[in-house]
């Protein structure tokens, strides 16, 4: 006869459901902030290509002050932490286990809080680089006020940076670095909660590294462009965990560099 006290399923010890409910804690937090990150950029950006009078109203002013710049500056940071986080996901799962399963078990929270924030501290530096170059873009004329650009030949020279930069070894080394969390981890161990971050940080800047020169393409489709956003973030997804996403991405490389090629091409001829 079982036992009365045994409260744990079949064949699965106490840790082991213990583990098993903080994976599920840990990922239904992730799918929260990423689920909440969405629904801001997804009324704003249907507002954009709409009346403008809701969430991207403030988009339409012609003076850009400080208030309208740090509106900009968290429309990058939402738009990137929705973006990326689904990438990061498996490595921040994985970092909660191995911390789960160390001396530093008790406070497995607060290591997984301080991954994920080093992660997104870098990703919150790009989009304060990003708010720069559209301000910049747009005082040039060169981004339209759809924020778009404007000039075909910029457009098609962003999208052949890119593709060349998705064949350069410095993009196979961070996109490897991302595709395998396990041995990333390890390379990059650091104790306490401090060296979690110090992983996260250091896991953000390889992320970044293998994703800075898509991510200037939201430029090129509209950087409030729905469709565009998620193409983007499907993309960059299949490219970290799908079983050919390193063969992938090269052959997107060429792919992008030849769409560049015809549409500078294209727009020579007119």
């Amino acid at each position: 006869m079982a036992s009365s006290g045994n409260t744990t399923a079949p064949g699965r010890t106490a840790f082991e459901s213990l583990l098993l409910r903080d994976r599920w804690l840990i990922g239904g937090a992730l799918a929260v902030a990423i689920v909440l990150c969405w629904a801001w950029i997804v009324p704003m950006a249907r507002d954009m290509y709409g009346d403008m009078d809701g969430l991207s109203a403030w988009m339409m002013t012609r003076t850009w002050d400080f208030t309208h710049l740090v509106l900009l500056f968290a429309m990058w940071a939402v738009m990137m932490a929705g973006m990326m986080l689904p990438t990061a996901a498996p490595a921040v799962l994985l970092y909660a286990g191995v911390i789960r399963k160390s001396p530093e078990a008790g406070r497995v929270h607060a290591h997984v809080y301080a991954f994920t924030g080093g992660y997104l501290l870098v990703w919150t530096a790009f989009s304060l680089a990003a708010t720069v170059l559209q301000r910049l873009l747009a005082h040039a004329l060169l981004l339209s006020p759809m924020m778009e650009i404007r000039a075909h030949w910029f457009a098609s020279a962003l999208l052949i940076v890119a593709g060349i930069y998705q064949l350069t070894p410095f993009k196979r080394t961070c996109l490897d670095a991302c595709r395998s969390p396990v041995a990333f981890i390890v390379q990059h161990w650091r104790r306490g909660v401090t060296g979690g971050f110090q992983i996260g940080l250091a896991h953000g800047l390889f992320c970044l590294g293998c994703c800075w020169a898509l991510m200037l393409l939201l430029f090129v489709g509209g950087v409030m462009n729905l469709w565009w956003i998620a193409a983007l973030t499907i993309f960059v997804l299949l490219e970290k965990i799908a079983p050919l996403g390193a063969q992938g991405g090269r052959l997107s490389g060429w792919l992008i560099i030849a769409f560049g090629l015809f549409n500078l091409v294209q727009n020579l001829r007119h």
